[in-house]
């Protein structure tokens, strides 16, 4: 028995933001079932590299799940998802706010259903308000949480990440969100609504900056790799050209860094004694750990800073990643079968619970691979199954 594996999910969402979080329950047990619609792919699939047409982003996002490609516009579609909700916990969806009331499959609806039901609603302005109705991307929420503004070279543009950043941080609150609304209903008896904003998570890992800006009127400034908060903290480049990332958020740290770089002078100084005094003197000891980094080839440089106990990494690409022997201690990727790759490799569960593990059983399957053994399973027999196929509901 796994944690959540008397849990079933329906994944109605498309993109990353609610289709993540659902892959996040499926991660430890729960039974997720992935809706896709029969003759439109979901553009996850289309997103980034790919084998022989075969999406490799699909086939981390959709792990874990079964899929059933249904016409959820067409009444006998309609119908499959009410049957579907009837016997499931969880149902995730991403469309316009209307999109289901207008298909008669509404929250009241389908809580008439099955009073149980959580219905987690992610899109990207919330549920009302006068942008509700706008189609909305991760990118928007990057750009209008102040991500974008503060992120990038002082005189150079705002930065937009080059990642689903903004989705997959609405993806982790989400799926804490449905184990919050499971908690609540193993009380009550009753489901609820979660209504997520896309645009709204990702203020929350951006600091103060509406608290400092209504008490103090400063606004956060583009900083390249520094930071407002503390120095020295940058990347740094070696003699043999490679680059390492510095970080000094704490205090002891700091000392430590600058006695390895030969400027021990600076850490009695008053102003070095806060985040903020060493700000003020980035220049200098910015400079000092440039300086010092530069003399020296990466292998060096990172034995240095171990031994000094002062926090160094390597900047890394993927392939320096499968290389990692830290990576391959926590067994952070797992291969796996695939009937359509023969293997693929995905990131495993992020986190070890030491009861209760989580695992990746099988990486996003084709389109539909499921739909006839999940119409079976509410009942549906094979007449009726080649009935809706033939008529274009389900694939």
């Amino acid at each position: 028995m796994t944690p959540l594996s008397s849990l079933r999910v329906v994944d109605a969402a498309t993109l990353f933001a609610g289709p993540s979080a659902a892959a996040m329950l499926g991660d430890f047990g729960a039974d997720v079932v992935k809706i896709e619609h029969p003759t439109r792919d979901d553009p996850a699939r289309g997103h980034g590299p790919s084998v022989d047409g075969v999406g490799l982003w699909w086939k981390s996002l959709a792990r874990n799940k079964r899929t059933a490609a249904v016409d959820l516009s067409t009444p006998d579609g309609q119908r499959i998802l009410r049957d579907l909700v009837a016997e499931s916990d969880v149902l995730v969806e991403n469309f316009r706010p209307g999109t289901l009331e207008r298909w008669n499959l509404g929250p009241d609806v389908l809580q008439e259903i099955n009073p149980g039901l959580i219905v987690a609603r992610m899109t990207g302005f919330g549920q009302f308000g006068p942008m509700a109705s706008r189609p909305g991307f991760g990118t928007l929420a990057e750009a209008m949480t102040g991500f974008a503004s503060s992120t990038g070279e002082p005189d150079g543009p705002p930065v937009l990440p080059p990642l689903a950043l903004a989705d997959g941080v609405a993806g982790i609150t989400m799926a804490y969100a449905i184990m919050v609304a499971a908690h609540s209903r193993a009380e009550t008896g009753r489901g609820q609504v979660i209504d997520m904003a896309i645009i709204e998570p990702l203020l929350g890992l951006l600091g103060p900056q509406v608290t400092a800006y209504q008490a103090l009127g400063v606004l956060p400034q583009r900083t390249g790799n520094r930071t407002s908060n503390n120095a020295p903290r940058n990347t740094y480049r070696t003699r043999d050209g490679r680059w390492v990332a510095v970080s000094t958020s704490a205090q002891s740290v700091a000392e430590r860094v600058m006695r390895l770089v030969g400027r021990p002078d600076v850490v009695d100084e008053p102003w070095f004694a806060t985040g903020q005094g060493r700000v003020a003197h980035v220049e200098e000891l910015d400079s000092a750990v440039a300086d010092w980094v530069a003399a020296r080839d990466a292998d060096e440089v990172v034995a240095e800073f171990e031994r000094a106990q002062a926090a160094i990494a390597l900047v890394y690409d993927a392939s320096d990643i499968v290389k990692d022997p830290q990576y391959a201690a926590l067994g952070t990727f797992v291969p796996l079968p695939d009937e359509e790759l023969g293997e693929v490799t995905v990131q495993n569960v992020a986190f070890r619970l030491s009861e209760t593990p989580g695992e990746v059983r099988w990486a996003g399957p084709a389109k539909g691979r499921h739909t006839d053994e999940i119409l079976a399973g509410l009942g549906y027999d094979a007449d009726r199954i080649e009935g809706l196929r033939t008529a274009g509901v389900i694939a």
